[in-house]
């Protein structure tokens, strides 16, 4: 990874938690009221860009780039894709960053960097 895409990663993966927890209440709510095509614009435009970052070999499932506007998705539909997409983005992560002297650092264009982040969710809980 780059810099710029270490940094895109990082508003994206902030973004989906955000819609995740948010959506998430709603789902407790009402499971299966449809979203309204305010949020799922925004669910969407998140979604392209963490499909970009993740590219095939991540992307959750190979089939799915967005919700269709036509066929709204419920609250708990939405929340079942970002919780796949954050699964999968910090896989991505685990895959591209390395400790170095006791702190979590991104490889960027394959070597280490200065560039530190949290240890993997893996070892966090």
């Amino acid at each position: 990874m780059t810099r710029e895409e270490i940094d895109t990663f990082e508003k994206t993966r902030a973004q989906l938690e955000s819609l995740h927890v948010e959506i998430g209440a709603l789902s407790k709510k009402a499971q299966n009221e449809a979203i309204n095509k305010f949020k799922l614009k925004f669910i969407n435009q998140t979604i392209a860009t963490a499909n970009t970052i993740l590219e095939d070999k991540y992307k959750p499932f190979g089939d799915f780039d967005q919700f269709e506007e036509d066929d709204v998705p419920s609250n708990s539909d939405v929340t079942m894709l970002l919780g796949q997409y954050l699964n999968c983005l910090e896989k991505l992560r685990d895959d591209s960053i390395v400790q170095n002297h006791g702190y979590w650092y991104w490889r960027i264009d394959g070597e280490i960097s200065t560039v530190r982040t949290k240890a993997p969710n893996r070892l966090s809980k």
